[in-house]
């Protein structure tokens, strides 16, 4: 069996997506390195190779201020910021290149670069270095600390379902130097309502409402955090709150009183407070109309969500692409497959952008249903549409074409992906893998994706593994499985390494090492 990478002219880079704060920061820059010492051209070479020493060497014993050394001479603030954008899901490596960067005589970091490596410290929940940095910070006075840091860090401990953190951090805020207005508050509620932390939040904002003069979107936002966990009734004493403080009861709030009833089931009385809203010359906008359209779309009533359908296109709303989805993604549930198209047509017709998700909602139905040319189709509309197809769209297109052995067409679209620059990551090589593992006589096929994804540095999902190991074991091919740990054990990355003790049937490897499962796709 021969163990060559399948399209070696791939150069595989790591995904690549800036999540940064909304909201710019409003304070100057501090002086930075003078000039960049790189050119245009040689920018993202630097940024590929130092973000692949950071995945590589993602563990604490790992000497990766040895490896950054050689690169010292072309440090800039761009590329700076390059690498911690790339390397957003490697905290403590990030941090590390932050420290060692900061080190170099004559370089100062950007706001930006600051700004990053505590969204990237908060969302892989290093809180521990997270507040020594920021102390670090507050003492050499190098950067300010303002409410959008703190905003970033009540996202953090929320998404770790960790809402006494995200409080605490809110009470810190004068430790920094930062003093807390009523639109940190509203961002604390709205945060903590997002995650579903409601009764937290309402338990803070019971003890803090009397710090802050309060408005109407304060309590809209908790408003719509128990409509969102089925609470309608918490949101109405909250609606009446509103009315009994005296303050100006605005659009936001009926829409939120109105989605709350509508989650809870109680679309009659939604209806009652929507006629309420008219009689008190409150308009209703597109988003309100919405509310009902998707009430009707989650109880599967599509023809009375095609009537407030009709009804905003007479009034002249237009609806947003969230709402058009729901419409289409529930005519395909129901096989209406003909209709979702006619949807998806007038989205563009009328000048609302289809997302990614417009497509995919109609791609899940070809796929489920083994309609491969009209999956295909779809592809190419998408091409020709301007929407590139995304990891959700290759990956069920993949399965699908895998799991009924046109081969042929794998090759075609896996070759696609190359031409539209489309990298696939571990999601992806684990559904070629997993599907070639299943499919009788194509295990050299698994094969040759698995060492082309070693030889990119992508680590393998612990799963995936043991699969292609169990696969070989049982052919009884064992020269196969020796020669796979070889490359595994000879790749750059620290994490490939210590994975190839799992194929060579290590099972005390496994409890070493951090186990990325989740589903090989949830599409």
């Amino acid at each position: 069996m021969a163990f060559q990478s399948l399209f070696s002219r791939y150069k595989i880079l790591p995904s690549f997506f800036c999540t940064l704060v909304q909201h710019k920061p409003s304070y100057h820059r501090f002086h930075s390195f003078p000039a960049p010492q790189v050119s245009e051209p040689l920018l993202p070479d630097l940024v590929n190779e130092i973000s692949r020493l950071l995945s590589d060497h993602r563990y604490p014993h790992h000497d990766l201020e040895l490896s950054l050394n050689p690169f010292s001479a072309h440090i800039s603030t761009n590329l700076v910021e390059q690498v911690l954008k790339r390397c957003k899901n490697l905290g403590f490596s990030a941090h590390r290149f932050f420290l060692w960067s900061k080190s170099i005589p004559g370089f100062q970091h950007s706001v930006m670069s600051f700004h990053i490596l505590v969204e990237i410290l908060g969302n892989c929940k290093q809180f521990a270095i997270l507040w020594d940095f920021l102390i670090e910070i507050r003492e050499s006075c190098h950067y300010e600390i303002n409410s959008e840091i703190f905003w970033l860090i009540f996202k953090a401990y929320s998404r770790a379902n960790l809402p006494d953190g995200a409080i605490r951090s809110f009470n810190r805020m004068d430790e920094f130097r930062v003093k807390p207005t009523i639109h940190d508050l509203d961002k604390l509620l709205y945060i903590l309502c997002k995650r579903k932390h409601v009764k937290q939040a309402q338990q803070f904002f019971d003890q803090a409402k009397n710090r802050f003069s309060l408005t109407a979107k304060t309590y809209s936002i908790l408003i719509n955090g128990w409509g969102e966990i089925g609470d309608s009734e918490k949101a109405c004493e909250l609606f009446q709150a509103i009315l009994e403080q005296g303050c100006p009861v605005d659009l936001l709030a009926y829409n939120n009183l109105l989605e709350a009833l509508c989650k809870g089931g109680r679309v009659d009385e939604a209806k009652n407070i929507f006629h309420d809203m008219l009689s008190k010359r409150v308009e209703p906008d597109a988003f309100t109309y919405s509310i009902f359209i998707r009430s009707y779309c989650d109880a599967n009533d599509v023809q009375s969500a095609f009537r407030v359908l009709d009804k905003m296109r007479r009034y002249n709303l237009l609806p947003n692409v969230f709402t058009y989805n729901c419409i289409i993604k529930r005519l395909c549930k129901n096989e209406h497959v003909e209709e979702a198209y006619q949807l998806l047509d007038e989205m563009i017709a009328r000048g609302v952008k289809p997302d990614t998700w417009s497509y995919n909602a109609i791609q899940a139905y070809h796929c489920d249903h083994c309609e491969v040319n009209r999956a295909l189709r779809l592809m190419f509309r998408m091409e020709k549409d301007q929407y590139l197809p995304d990891r959700h769209t290759y990956n069920m297109v993949l399965k699908l074409l895998i799991r009924i052995g046109r081969f042929d067409k794998v090759t075609e679209v896996w070759e696609n992906m190359g031409y539209k620059k489309f990298y696939p990551s571990v999601s992806t090589y684990s559904v070629m893998i997993h599907g070639f593992c299943k499919k009788k006589g194509k295990l050299e096929e698994a094969c040759k994706y698995f060492e082309m994804m070693i030889d990119e540095g992508i680590p393998p999902y612990v799963t995936t593994v043991e699969l292609l190991r169990n696969r070989l074991l049982g052919l009884g091919l064992l020269d196969h499985i020796e020669i796979l740990a070889g490359k595994m054990r000879r790749s750059t990355s620290y994490a490939i390494q210590e994975l190839a003790n799992i194929m060579i049937g290590d099972r005390t490897a496994r409890n070493t090492l951090r186990c990325d499962e989740m589903d090989i796709e949830s599409d």
